[in-house]
């Protein structure tokens, strides 16, 4: 199968026989992919998306694993690149779940109305045996018309099995009704996925056939609903259900939901994930990694060879090892501080995914989350934000459009914290007493609403439905949660590099150019003028602008009173990313987009800012 006039990854990575993974969200993909595809893997974003693709090489396979999704269509990023990659697929290993075959086996029967040869892998056939199920897999696999595997992924077991069916892929028994329309459009469609597409309304991949679809959502209706007639006599046929048995991971996993006990444990939850990122990890590790390995011992070694060399007070000399050096502030940012706590983020997001507990949580807050243009998914990043504002950003991918992407990007970098300037922030409102501190606080919350209210109106684009599965609530695997941590820690730090050694290079340029000292100058009239601080303020927002807890700790060295403290916090938290989320801006979000925000930060920062000023100083 060639590739197509649509644009996909798939046509430039290799010209092997492609095997694509597909599946419903959780459902244990990312083992398959792990245990088969060894040392070559390449994570790239799909044209167009952010929506990631890996790939990988099996025996003489090009491995190609996709985003979760219940079906194949144009609703949203992730169906759009599993459509693409699905169209250009020689072969489609489809990973299930034993436990909910009535919702997985939707996308299976999908994948058989293509034609395209299938194997399919019956995950977590351990658990389904012990919900008390009893799947006959040789009469779904006789149903179907495709091989059906039993897999317990996690433990290793039906693996090699899988990847040994491959070669024997064959297409399965299609929905007849379904077939019959297939077959009349062949004669104007070149490939019989797509002409399946437009069967079912797929109005994007009609129009790159020239064909017009009178009706999308009555050809979408009918084609869903022969589907899952056929999905429900087939599970009827080949599944024996036992009594309902309640098992306490069934209630806990309901009382994430209930309001009365949902929101305690998503406190419990946040405090949990804060104390690891944000105080062990941003607090101990980097303090280890950062302060005592990289700066203690590192920076002075790496001065040391250097200045063998090249005179650290000349040009190259600043730009290599000065205060913000590519060999010295470039290196420490990379290993000391963000390492950590990239590692620290992916552990703990792959244990929320793996326990089951992060589609809850994102359908628990998902009301609130509607207010700003949101659905409940939105919640993980800003939860993560605060602990670093640039692994929040990085995790908007998960949101289902790029106008909820724009919104949440917004907030993060507009309104949200990071740890380390937090730490910075407790530490000088701890001093002034606690009427200060409120008044901190309802600012900034204030400001959180407001953002995402009026961004939630002005972003134009239509906002996704919270459509989410809620697996099984399960206790992660250690070695899942360190085999994704590796591997995505891994390919972020590889994207990374480049725009911190960006960032630093353009401080360095300024500061051997005596424009770093403009920028102080020409903030002092603001800081005077607008803020009502003294004129040293200045330095305290530069330096902000290359960390953001340098900028509050410099406010801790300047004799302010306690109404210009909290005056100067409020500004400092909204004043604009510092140079490490602006590069993650510029990687995720483009150009533009950074701009505007960075842009946009110092309007709202000194516009709140001066207003308070002009109330209480």
């Amino acid at each position: 199968m060639g590739c197509h006039a649509h644009s996909s990854p798939l046509c430039d990575i290799s010209d092997k026989k492609t095997v694509v993974l597909v599946g419903n969200p959780n459902v244990g993909k990312s083992i398959f992919f792990g245990a088969w595809s060894g040392v070559y893997v390449e994570v790239s974003n799909f044209p167009g998306t952010t929506v990631e693709i890996t790939a990988g090489r099996v025996s003489d396979y090009a491995l190609y694993d996709t985003p979760g999704v219940y079906g194949v269509g144009s609703f949203n990023d992730e169906e759009r690149v599993a459509r693409d990659v699905i169209l250009d697929a020689d072969c489609v290993v489809n990973v299930v779940d034993a436990t909910h075959l009535e919702r997985d086996l939707f996308l299976t029967a999908q994948i058989i109305d293509m034609g395209i040869p299938l194997v399919v892998a019956l995950n977590f056939i351990d658990e389904a045996k012990e919900l008390g199920l009893e799947i006959d897999v040789e009469k779904l696999s006789e149903e179907l018309g495709v091989a059906v595997i039993p897999c317990t992924a996690v433990k290793g077991e039906g693996i090699s099995e899988v990847l040994a069916e491959i070669p024997n892929a064959r297409r399965g028994n299609a929905t007849p009704e379904i077939e019959h329309e297939v077959l009349t459009l062949l004669d104007r469609i070149d490939t019989r996925p797509e002409a399946l597409m437009i069967a079912e309304g797929d109005e994007v991949v009609a129009e790159r056939h020239g064909v017009s679809i009178d009706d999308p959502t009555g050809g979408r209706e009918r084609v869903y609903t022969l589907r899952r007639s056929r999905v429900n006599d087939l599970v009827a046929a080949a599944v024996k259900r036992p009594d309902n048995v309640s098992r306490i991971r069934d209630v806990i996993g309901r009382l994430c939901l209930e309001p009365i006990t949902g929101l305690p444990i998503l406190l419990l939850v946040l405090w949990g994930a804060y104390q690891l990122v944000g105080v062990w990890i941003a607090g101990d590790v980097v303090g280890l990694t950062e302060e005592s390995l990289m700066q203690g011992l590192y920076e002075p070694w790496i001065r040391g060879v250097v200045s063998g060399f090249i005179d650290p007070a000349s040009a190259v000399g600043q730009i290599l090892i000065g205060e913000y050096g590519v060999l010295t502030m470039t290196v420490t940012y990379l290993l000391g501080l963000l390492l950590p706590l990239v590692v620290g983020f992916y552990i703990t997001l792959s244990t929320l995914e793996d326990s089951g507990y992060l589609p809850r949580l994102a359908a628990f807050v998902d009301r609130v989350m509607n207010g700003m243009g949101l659905n409940g998914r939105a919640v993980i990043p800003v939860i993560l934000g605060f602990g670093c504002v640039q692994l929040g950003t990085i995790t908007t991918r998960i949101l289902g459009s790029n106008r909820e992407r724009t919104i949440a990007t917004a907030i993060l970098n507009f309104v949200i914290p990071c740890s380390a300037q937090i730490a910075v922030i407790a530490g000088m409102l701890a001093a002034i007493g606690m009427k200060y501190t409120i008044v901190y606080a309802l600012v900034i919350f204030a400001c959180l609403v407001a953002v995402g209210t009026v961004m939630g109106k002005m972003v134009p684009g239509e906002s996704t439905p919270l459509l989410i599965d809620l697996p099984p609530m399960r206790i992660p695997r250690l070695s899942n949660v360190a085999r994704k941590t590796a591997m995505r820690s891994f390919f972020f730090m590889k994207e990374a590099w480049p725009w911190f050694v960006a960032g630093s290079l353009g401080v360095s340029l300024l500061l051997v150019t005596g424009m770093l000292d403009l920028w102080q100058e020409a903030l002092a009239p603001l800081t005077e003028g607008i803020l009502r601080l003294p004129k040293e303020t200045a330095t305290a927002f530069i330096m902000g602008m290359v960390r953001r807890d340098f900028g509050a700790a410099g406010l801790t060295e300047l004799a302010l009173s306690p109404w210009q403290v909290v005056v100067s916090l409020v500004t400092i938290t909204l004043f604009v990313p510092c140079i490490a989320s602006l590069m993650i801006l510029f990687k995720e979000r483009g150009v533009k987009q950074a701009l505007s925000i960075w842009a946009g930060a110092w309007v709202l920062a000194f516009t709140v800012g001066g207003l308070l000023a002009a109330v209480v100083i």
